[in-house]
């Protein structure tokens, strides 16, 4: 199994944005340095998240890194200017010596589409046109295109050439069977959020990709699965973890509950039980990662790269735990293809 940090850059401290965006940086390389296989920065554009550029960010990442992949989570092309994106991301490929790998969705939030002048009637059509758009620019030196949401492009050369060819890009998806259709029929691996939810809804899902791969003619063996995590905290015993996450988790319900979101797990035990958060001992995480891949078969998943409200000698000791006590269990258990551009 691989391994990813994650972060959405939420804001929400009395620190500043340099601070706070110099703290994901130095997450960033904490994370290389204990050896997660990769790092991912999220894309949005509203309160309370500074993830409006993510590659600006993952080149001061790159520039601070020599190994560790770096991910979008997710680059909202139902927002973008392809051509653009393409362009950003194509210096980054080349910036990081190829270390870099995208995820891709249609985002949400509504003042997001605001700024964009997005719908969503429109949403997935534009997430579909800007990824096939997206796709060719990368693989082609000249590209012919025409389509609804931007101008049409003749003979169109696109600087510079990216340094990996093809990119593996990866199709995030919460609930959405859009998502996983356009990743099927491309034969690209799926990323499921598996975060606010029981497992129920994000095992359909897997499955209904799994169906949609071999529709498309693909080998079953070659179908690839990412999944995400709701949280986590591993001390030496459970009874540690929860009393020091306890009001971490608190403070999240009100948050939710303030923004007038009613959570689908009101308490901690609940959570721990029948969601994705990994709080407890490295053997109870261990099991619960191994319950869950029965389920998904995935092969890579994240945990957040950021504290979430632990203290940062908290924070740093809790992945070095799960670097020392967990990951080298799930890497022996779970066999994963390497990521792009290892060997």
């Amino acid at each position: 199994m691989k391994f990813l940090l994650i972060t959405l850059i939420t804001h929400t401290s009395a620190a500043t944005a340099q601070a706070r965006l110099r703290e994901v940086v130095d997450n960033a390389v904490l994370g290389e340095e204990l050896g997660f296989d990769g790092y991912g920065v999220g894309e949005r554009h509203e309160r309370p998240f500074l993830s409006s550029s993510p590659p600006v960010v993952l080149s001061h990442i790159a520039a601070k890194t020599s190994r560790i992949r770096l991910f979008t989570a997710v680059t909202t092309l139902s927002l973008l200017d392809p051509v653009r994106a393409f362009e950003d991301y194509a210096t980054l490929d080349n910036l990081s010596d190829g270390r870099l790998e995208l995820i891709i969705g249609k985002g949400n939030g509504a003042a997001q589409a605001k700024l964009f002048h997005v719908t969503a009637e429109d949403q997935w059509d534009r997430n579909r046109e800007g990824y096939e758009l997206f796709r060719r620019l990368w693989r082609e030196p000249k590209v012919t295109w025409s389509g609804r949401f931007r101008p049409p492009l003749v003979d169109a050369e696109t600087w510079p050439r990216p340094l990996q060819q093809p990119i593996r890009v990866w199709h995030g998806s919460a609930t959405s069977r859009e998502s996983v259709e356009l990743a099927a029929r491309y034969g690209d691996p799926l990323f499921s959020a598996n975060v606010s939810n029981p497992i129920e809804p994000y095992a359909e899902l897997v499955a209904h990709y799994r169906d949609r791969w071999r529709h498309h003619g693909h080998d079953p063996a070659d179908a690839l699965v990412g999944a995400g995590s709701a949280g986590y905290y591993a001390a030496k015993t459970s009874q540690e973890a929860i009393e020091t996450y306890r009001p971490i988790f608190e403070q999240r319900l009100a948050t939710f509950r303030r923004a007038g979101v009613e959570p689908v797990f009101t308490t901690l035990e609940d959570a721990v039980a029948r969601s994705s958060i990994l709080i407890g001992s490295p053997a109870q995480i261990t099991e619960k990662v191994l319950r869950y891949h029965s389920v998904l078969g995935h092969e890579v998943m994240h945990l957040h790269a950021d504290g979430d409200g632990l203290t940062e000698k908290q924070h740093w000791a809790t992945l070095e735990l799960f670097q020392s006590d967990i990951a080298p269990v799930l890497r022996r258990e779970i066999p994963s293809r390497p990521l792009e551009g290892e060997f």
